[in-house]
């Protein structure tokens, strides 16, 4: 019957898949199909078409024993039917859409038309110029320079355009590149045990194909899917893919199927391999991935109050995320609202370009009345129609200027600081073993609040090693000197660890010079095995006498065992059995101890008890884990019931007990140290125990003895968040994260859950942003859901890299912290660049837009306004976004949310310098001449050649902006501007290029720049009144900030942007309103007053039940909650339910707005 229905299936898929099925017995789609099933129906499904899985390598023409031949041509056939073992990444983007992407900036847009009409405009000489009857207002027509390089101003602008989007897309390229490169060699590293022609090899992952014949073991990532042949006790942990906890046991009768990307818990055994790549169950999700995001995401985002990315209108700085159009819907959907700077930078943009349209109306406005009124009111002129060209021609001038006006305010420099500055910053950040994958996890991670930290890894060096031993009734607090062990104890104890260990675990020789030894395999084995070699012994030799296949019974460690023993023959035919565990297992099944004369003693309870007490607890409260290692001899016959484990396991005599530390790295504590200086708190997410995971954290510094902190294992941590009905509620997790420092024996659910659990909460003044490393497959959820992931670069899976947004390539703690410091250094990179660029460009405005009304010629001609403004703004963002991050940085308290971009600080930077500049510019304007004894360059005649006096004003522009660059360089009113200039040669390149060129242009400059060559003696006065720039610096520090309330900030996110624009539209209820106007921090008193309201409610509240701000919070999940909602429409009580959420802790909240409202 089988046979039957498999040649319809195979006369079938001759037909249609001649291509697949031709070769072997069954087709891909066969194949994948059986994949999919799991457990006893995969069973029946595989007896009832192929027989038995013998059948199935039968087909696939391999041998259970032999493996596949290995021929080149039988490989290369496989991979062309049944495809390669390694999913294909996303088709990167070419260059040119890179570009297009660039292209869709609005300032870059506003600009490309300005030069368009301005090109289209210095091409179009209008007839009727030599009719001077038609109007005569005063420098009026351009004069032929002017003319001749009207096309100049157009072909700058456009010139800066395509620098701006071409240093763009070079960045995103490079970088794309970069990763990939990354990627390949990650995955050429990975190995993976197969058979082939009766031989053992190793072959990397992506060389695995179908038929193959691999070999797992412990602790193996599985690289495909495959049918389990044969071997022992083999667990499978398919949480990865199925989400449960519980390991499933794999046997050929009943649960044969293997996936790829689950963990081998345990045991060991042989598969044919089935589905590779794209087809086996990982490429399978993988595929989704790329096409399912979204569905999903719609269905979390009406859970989710805080996610979603807040569309605004402009986006100066595009986001660095891969992907297609919708893609980027979907990266911007998970990486939460947009990146801090990238909200705040485009809410600066906008207000700028507001002003400037607004400045830059007025100024064509003024000058058009200023026109006709002058022409035909003043001059009573006709208007001739053959003057009409004429006329049209002094309105597109007018225009122009509006336009130069514009192009001033706009600060197109802004989308290439921020770029440089994070393209710098992620180069310099690959040195410090940071690979960032998304850009502007650089620049959150500035504003990090909190880190959840693995320990295994990451905080220690997970190289196990034995630090205390416990042998013949010595408590040795470092490793004995094997002199003073006896010589039989000392045999018994190397061959209990050499031969009950895997036999993959070994102890290399270092890789290079005055390294450690390499640890291969499993890592607490690795710490027993170099006990043996501490001990002056050699484990090889013992293992060479009794190899592997000689081992007559093993019964693999798992988690209810929590042991690992091992059954060999001696010469005498007598069998002795060697176990190693948990101390406290191991110990209990002890009757007997070896002594100091290695002669086995009694071992009673209460000696058990005592050394518990005296040898156990310590080691543990040294955060060593304890190992016990004993031995027991059988007689030959009759031979035990090896299956009767509880008879077997027993009547053990103990050899000794180590201590195993996991040392902590040399460079965490301090690490954490600066952590916490900075105001970033870390937490230990572990698995461990609880007193192990306390003794390390004290290690490292993130609890100290005396300190409120709590530490929860997993268990505890659930039943305090979760309500009778086992749901989570935010407002009990806000009682517990604010102290929770060590999470142990947690479940990665558990990590998410925090995670998730702090960044929903609103109890603190600013959202959290929280920090997450991971390595496990299943710490995916929870590095996406954090705002910057950290994947490790050496322990972590694919799955891991493939959720985070940086990885750490050396797994090291400390490398976060360097993160932590460049991401702070962008955003104060961009403030010190903000602060210069808007100095320049309130001047330049103000200059060219009081110029041309009073003088009806702006003093500052538009290709001068260019190069200030062109070449200024890009060469500055280049040396002020290139200043190297100092530890200072790593002073201060994270700027948050709603810290404005400009503080009041480099306000009153920004206005004192506009002042100083102007009233120069004015008195050299309007007085000049005078002082320079030269011709005016005011009013003057058409045609005339550049003026001595205009140029002066240009020079003296362009040397107050050179030396009002050394003060931008810092932002927080420090008074040493040149502190640690030289650290920075790009900037002192930078300073004396643009000073050389700036000669060149007056000197040389000529028409196009409307120059005139200046006197040495003329020069000097330039340059002095430059150097007041920085004498004008110093007397503005001193000024007190606190002093001048009436300077705003600007750039600053309230918390209003961050609701995204969904919700709005979602539930537009009154609430909403409320809760949002209360959000905004604006209604302090309106608190205040509800102080009292909320005591007396408080007591009603917790009466009936209901938690109202939790009920606010969670506006979604549980329907009793929304009847609470609904009965909230009034604003004051809603304002007073938020009041609620904890009366203790509202005091500092108000401070904190008022302080935020007031000093910066």
């Amino acid at each position: 019957m089988g046979d039957m229905t498999n040649s319809d299936f195979y006369s079938k898929n001759q037909r249609n898949e001649s291509s697949h099925g031709g070769e072997f017995g069954c087709t891909m789609e066969e194949l994948r199909s059986l994949m999919e099933l799991r457990g006893t129906e995969a069973v029946v499904k595989i007896k009832e078409t192929y027989g038995d899985t013998e059948a199935i390598c039968r087909r696939l023409k391999t041998s259970p024993v032999e493996g596949l031949p290995g021929t080149a041509p039988d490989l290369e056939k496989r991979k062309q039917i049944f495809g390669q073992n390694f999913i294909p990444p996303k088709k990167p983007k070419t260059f040119l859409q890179l570009v297009w992407e660039a292209l869709q900036d609005v300032t870059l847009i506003i600009l490309e038309i300005a030069a368009i009409i301005s090109l289209g405009l210095s091409f179009y000489h209008p007839p009727g110029e030599s009719n001077e009857g038609c109007a005569t207002a005063q420098g009026g027509a351009e004069d032929e320079g002017e003319a001749e390089a009207g096309w100049i101003e157009g072909a700058a602008i456009l010139l800066s355009v395509i620098c701006v989007v071409l240093v763009t897309a070079f960045n995103d390229w490079s970088k794309e590149k970069q990763f990939r490169g990354l990627q390949s060699r990650i995955e050429q590293e990975q190995k993976f045990t197969v058979v082939r022609a009766g031989q053992v090899v190793q072959i990397p992952v992506a060389e695995i194909v179908v038929g193959d014949i691999a070999q797992v073991k412990y602790g193996d990532l599985l690289p495909a899917d495959g049918l389990f042949i044969q071997g022992n006790d083999l667990k499978i942990d398919e949480s990865s893919l199925t989400g449960e906890s519980d390991q499933v046991r794999k046997s050929v009768d009943k649960d044969p199927m293997l996936l790829s990307g689950t963990h081998v818990m345990e045991g060991s055994g042989r598969m044919v391999v089935t589905a590779v790549g794209v087809n086996s169950q990982t490429g399978i999700i993988f595929t989704l991935l790329g096409a399912g995001g979204e569905e999903e995401e719609k269905k979390d985002k009406k859970a989710k109050q805080q996610d979603g990315a807040a569309a605004m209108e402009m986006q100066p700085l595009k986001s660095a995320e891969g992907g297609d159009a919708d893609d980027k819907k979907k990266a911007n959907m998970h990486k939460k609202e947009k990146s801090v700077l990238q909200g705040k930078l485009t809410k600066l943009a906008v207000q700028i370009g507001k002003a400037g349209l607004v400045m830059s109306a007025i100024t064509v406005i003024i000058l058009v009345l200023y026109f006709t009124v002058d022409t035909f009111v003043v001059n009573k002129k006709p208007w001739l129609p053959e003057c009409t060209p004429v006329y049209v021609q002094y309105f597109v001038k007018f225009f122009i200027i509006g336009v130069t006006v514009l192009v001033v305010a706009v600060p197109e420099g802004l989308p290439l600081a921020v770029t440089i500055s994070l393209a710098y910053s992620v180069k310099k950040m690959m040195k410090d073993n940071n690979l960032v994958r998304h850009l502007d996890a650089c620049e959150t991670m500035g504003n990090a609040t909190a880190i959840c930290s693995d320990k295994t890894g990451t905080l220690t060096t997970n190289r196990m090693t034995v630090v205390q031993a416990y042998v013949g009734d010595v408590h040795y607090k470092e490793i004995p000197d094997p002199s003073s062990i006896n010589a039989k104890t000392m045999e018994l104890l190397v061959s209990a660890i050499a031969i009950n260990s895997a036999y993959t675990t070994k102890i290399l020789p270092p890789e290079k010079e005055g390294a450690l030894p390499r640890q291969v395999g499993n890592k607490t084995e690795c710490g027993l095995l170099g006990f043996v070699l501490d001990l002056k012994q050699d484990y090889e030799p013992v293992r060479s006498q009794m190899p592997e296949e000689k081992l007559y019974k093993v019964y693999t460690f798992n988690s209810v065992r929590k042991s690992m023993s091992t059954v060999i023959k001696l010469p005498d035919e007598s069998f002795r059995m060697y176990s190693k565990g948990a101390s406290e297992i191991v110990l209990k099944k002890c009757c007997k101890i070896l002594n100091g004369a290695g002669e086995p003693r009694v071992f009673r309870p209460r000696d058990r008890d005592e050394m518990v007490k005296k040898v156990i607890e310590p080691m543990a409260c040294d955060g060593l884990r304890t190992i016990c290692v004993a031995y027991r001899d059988f007689p030959s016959s009759p031979e035990p019931d090896w299956d009767n484990e509880n008879d077997i396991l027993n009547d053990l005599t103990c050899i000794c007990v180590v201590g195993i530390e996991d040392p902590v790295r040399p460079e965490v504590p301090e690490a954490i140290r600066k952590c916490q200086r900075a105001g970033i708190t870390v937490r230990m997410v572990t698995g461990d125990n609880i007193n192990t995971a306390r003794a390390i954290a004290i290690k490292c510094g993130i609890i100290h003895p005396g300190e409120d902190f709590l530490c929860l294992e997993g268990k505890e941590f659930n039943r305090r968040i979760r309500n009778e009905k086992g749901e989570i509620e935010q407002e009990r997790i806000d009682k517990i994260w604010p102290k929770l420092r060590v999470l142990a024996r947690s479940s990665p659910t558990d990590k998410h859950t925090l995670v998730k659990g702090i960044i929903d909460s609103t109890h603190t003044e600013q959202r959290q942003v929280v920090a997450v490393t991971g390595d496990g497959t299943n710490d995916g959820p929870a590095l996406k859901k954090a705002d910057v992931g950290f994947a490790m670069g050496i322990a972590g899976t694919d799955v891991a890299k493939e959720a985070s947004d940086i990885i750490l390539t050396d797994d090291n703690f400390s490398s976060i912290v360097k993160a932590v410091m460049w991401g702070r250094n962008v955003y104060d990179s961009i403030s010190k660049f903000l602060q210069f660029q808007l100095t320049v460009n309130v001047v330049a405005v103000i200059v060219a837009f009081t110029g041309a009304c009073i003088t009806q010629d702006s003093p500052l001609k538009a290709v001068q306004m260019l190069w200030v403004n062109l070449i200024m703004d890009t060469f500055a963002s280049l040396a002020l976004a290139t200043e190297p991050p100092t530890e200072t940085l790593l002073l201060r308290k994270p700027y948050g949310r709603n810290k404005p971009l400009i503080s009041r600080t480099m306000m009153k930077n920004i206005l004192g310098h506009a002042v100083y500049q102007l009233t120069l510019i004015f008195t050299l304007l309007f007085v000049g001449e005078k002082m320079f004894q030269i011709d005016s360059g005011r009013n003057a005649p058409l045609h005339s050649p550049p003026s001595e006096h205009y140029t002066i004003i240009f020079n003296t522009f362009v040397m107050m902006q050179l030396f009002n660059e050394i003060n931008a360089r810092k932002i927080h009113g420090e008074r040493n501007v040149f502190d640690g200039i030289f650290r920075n040669p790009i900037f002192c390149t930078i300073v004396l290029g643009t000073f050389a060129i700036q000669i060149v242009i007056v000197q040389f400059g000529g028409k196009p720049f409307s120059c005139s060559p200046l006197q040495l003696d003329q020069w000097m006065w330039c340059i002095f009144i430059g150097l007041g720039e920085l004498v004008w610096g110093q007397v503005i520090a001193t000024i007190p900030t606190s002093r001048l309330k009436f300077l705003k900030e600007a750039g600053r996110l309230t918390q209003k942007e961050e609701i995204p624009e969904e919700e709005l539209n979602e539930d537009v209820e009154e609430i909403d309103h409320a809760e949002r106007e209360l959000r905004r921090g604006q209604i302090l008193w309106f608190r205040g007053l509800n102080r009292i309201q909320t005591q007396i409610e408080v007591v009603n509240t917790f009466k009936s039940g209901a938690s109202f701000q939790g009920a606010l919070r969670r506006q979604s999940s549980v329907t009793s909650q929304s009847q609470d909602v609904a009965n909230l429409s009034s604003p004051s009580r809603v304002s007073l339910s938020n009041a609620l959420s904890s009366p203790t802790s509202l005091p500092p909240a108000a401070a904190g707005h008022s302080r935020r409202e007031g000093v910066p």
